[in-house]
């Protein structure tokens, strides 16, 4: 029999085969996303917070949105700490005219640091779904971009937050 007919063989033969695990509980279907408190002086990063975590739940989890009493998971959230500009890394000159040194310093690379506390419970058992509910993220911008630098934050946050969850599935 011709290589490539085993391989056509086994990739058809394989196809019936999956894997077991890693979702969720059958009987969780639909999630209340809470407003987060805000413990930072930004006003406007608990908003953004818990929307990418609802849009995230909703489309990666395939949970459907409910009212808090009919869900079958809240999802409560705190900002801890929110330092969006922190420099991290320099570049500098330094020229001498006659007897006076001149130098600049720019800064190259700044730190956006975002704290967040998020729980995840089970309405009917009241288990909470998250071990490690402190999810920590440290985002690297360019000058001038914290914008790009918080996106990118939000969905790491997202990331982590999916893939915690789902560990304790």
């Amino acid at each position: 029999m011709p290589r490539s007919l085993i391989a056509l063989l086994v990739l058809v033969a394989g196809c019936a085969y999956g894997f077991a695990g890693g979702g969720l509980p059958k009987e969780i279907r639909t999630v209340a996303v809470l407003p987060f408190d805000n413990l930072t002086s930004d006003p406007t990063i608990a908003q953004e917070a818990n929307r990418v975590v609802r849009e995230a739940i909703e489309q990666r989890l395939g949970l459907r949105n409910a009212a808090e009493g009919q869900a079958d998971v809240i999802v409560t959230g705190i900002i801890r700490r929110y330092e969006p500009d922190q420099p991290v890394s320099y570049r500098g000159t330094g020229t001498t005219q006659g007897q006076s040194r001149a130098s600049t310093v720019e800064v190259s690379k700044r730190l956006l640091q975002v704290s967040i506390e998020i729980e995840m419970l089970q309405r009917s058992t009241e288990k909470n779904l998250l071990r490690n509910s402190l999810f920590r993220l440290d985002q690297q911008y360019d000058p001038g971009n914290e914008a790009a630098g918080r996106r990118a934050a939000m969905s790491k946050l997202v990331d982590d937050l999916i893939e915690e969850a789902q560990k304790q599935w």
